[in-house]
């Protein structure tokens, strides 16, 4: 066993091997076991992208192929330099080697969050052998390091060449109007519907108990429940009326989510002014919160759902002075 042979390299904490204590040999099993791991990880992104984005898929299958050819070289110069038994070996055996995010692991990724991660994990891997090459001594293993690095250099270039040959101009521009479509129906209208119905619908009982108490900690107290009580039913709703499965919205959990922190939002920006002991100091602050929250929902109706500016303005503000004028009618009577 490795471990038994080098006792004294062992951390007695971590029981990892140190990258400077590693023998060639030991280098060269842990690159392969580097290049097998990162070809599974560019198939399960390839599995994951194949359903929305093909030609993404295509690319990351290309490129585990190439890990896999790779790997082969590999293993082939193991065997010409130190025979057919390689060390088990992997890269949370050895202290300070590079690790990968588990992000594969997660049900839902957007697709740039991919791309990134694959080209942050060959830079991780070409960085971490130059360092490596770098800090020896030995010329034999400056060298193993060296060509580990150039190759790894050579798999950043072959991914640009793979992603300009699969995604063209017109693949690249579908995928990524797919990947907005998916953002803006996972994220941003439920948010945009809680963060409506959080600063229009509290609007009444805030200012009905601020005109008919004129007390600013009861009005707080009561915007505070309704906010926070709107916000906790909102989320529920998104959450449990649709599982995204049919209606391609996404995890039922992001759009309760955003639906209700957005409400409860909503609804304390124009109650938290009520902190402020002096009524009409407050009442002032608050209406000029909620004028910024209506417009703040036309711009991200205008921005992210293409409604016309003035149009989203103009519901919005109308809807939110009707509601408002009818709390401070019926706290005023």
């Amino acid at each position: 066993m490795i471990l038994e042979r080098n006792p004294a390299v062992l951390s007695a904490l971590t029981f990892r091997r140190r990258f400077s204590d590693l023998s060639e040999q030991e280098v060269l099993a842990l690159a392969i076991s580097s290049e097998e791991d990162d070809a599974r990880i560019y198939r399960s992104y390839a599995e994951r992208l194949r359903g929305d984005y093909p030609a993404s898929a295509l690319v990351f299958e290309d490129m585990a192929q190439e890990e896999d050819q790779h790997r082969s070289r590999l293993i082939e110069l193991h065997r010409a330099r130190f025979g057919e038994v390689i060390p088990l070996l992997r890269r949370e055996h050895v202290a300070g080697f590079y690790a990968r995010r588990p992000v594969w692991l997660a049900e839902t990724l957007p697709l740039d969050t991919i791309r990134a991660e694959a080209r942050a994990m060959e830079k991780s891997a070409q960085d971490f052998y130059l360092r490596a090459a770098a800090r020896t001594q030995d010329a034999a293993t400056r060298q193993l390091l060296g060509d580990l690095a150039a190759a790894e250099a050579g798999h950043e270039a072959h991914a640009e060449g793979l992603e300009a040959r699969h995604l063209t101009e017109d693949a690249r521009s579908a995928e990524d109007q797919s990947a907005r479509r998916q953002f803006i129906l996972t994220w941003v209208q439920p948010g945009l519907a809680g963060l409506m119905d959080g600063s229009v619908s509290t609007l009444a009982p805030i200012f009905a108990t601020a005109f008919a108490t004129q007390d600013t900690w009861t009005t707080f107290l009561v915007g505070a429940a309704a906010s926070v009580g709107a916000g906790i039913s909102m989320g529920f709703t998104e959450a449990a009326h649709d599982d995204g499965v049919l209606s391609g919205r996404g995890s039922p959990f992001k759009r309760g989510l955003a639906s209700g922190v957005m409400t409860a939002l909503g609804g304390l920006g124009h109650a938290l002014p009520y902190l402020i002991p002096d009524f009409w100091t407050a009442t002032t602050i608050a209406i000029i919160v909620v004028f910024i929250e209506l417009w703040a929902i036309a711009w991200i109706q205008n921005r992210f759902m293409e409604t016309p500016f003035l149009r989203a303005a103009l519901q919005v503000v109308l809807g939110g002075a009707l509601v408002f004028a009818a709390g401070v009618l019926i706290g005023g009577g």
